[in-house]
């Protein structure tokens, strides 16, 4: 965040980083295109390890992680992640 202006930087379903006055509902992680809640556990984990947050990216809403190519974390999403897996390993389309 810039906190002279409030503005965030968010990624859009193009994988473009742009600015918004409106704070992401999603994190994600750029090297691994897994995106995931911002209270997931596996990522705070990371973050207070004192890696994953030069790589960290936010998006507006989680269609817009799956569009710029992220895909469900495992541990925050399971769910997600679950049909995430089943839809890959049969060479069919996923969305949220």
């Amino acid at each position: 965040m810039n906190n002279a202006t409030n503005t965030y930087t968010l990624l859009g379903a193009d994988g473009r980083p742009y600015r918004s006055p409106v704070k992401g509902e999603w994190g994600g992680h750029l090297g691994s295109k897994i995106y995931g809640r911002l209270d997931c556990p596996t990522a705070l984990c990371a973050i207070a390890r004192g890696g994953y947050v030069r790589h960290r990216v936010f998006f507006a809403d989680e269609a817009t992680a799956v569009a710029a190519g992220f895909r469900p974390c495992g541990a925050c999403c399971n769910d997600r992640y679950q049909r995430w897996k089943t839809a890959e390993e049969n060479g069919r389309p996923w969305t949220p």
